[in-house]
């Protein structure tokens, strides 16, 4: 069994790597930004998925420094793949008027 801790450090980390991931994947992936909830969701849920997949296909890597650099770029490739997932759906895309 794997043990989490929630303390209030574990929270902000996971709210400043999904906000960094998620701003740069909605860049990339949509040209825009999704504001500043649209990217922190974006993010978290690319972190869920980065690691997901990195675990399924039995990829790891480190980067040298510290682990949040790490942490960035599985959240940066998962909320890429799910914002590309989401813009060939339809969403994402700005109405105009």
């Amino acid at each position: 069994m794997v043990d989490i801790r929630l303390d209030l450090d574990t929270v902000l980390v996971w709210v400043l790597v999904g906000l960094v991931a998620g701003a740069l994947a909605s860049r990339v992936a949509l040209g825009h930004g999704l504001g500043l909830l649209g990217d922190l969701v974006a993010g978290v849920l690319g972190a869920f998925i980065g690691g997901v997949l990195a675990q399924v296909f039995k990829i790891t890597f480190s980067i040298s420094g510290h682990p949040i650099i790490t942490a960035m770029v599985y959240a940066f490739v998962g909320a890429v793949i799910l914002l590309f997932v989401l813009r060939m759906l339809g969403f994402g895309r700005r109405g105009t008027h």
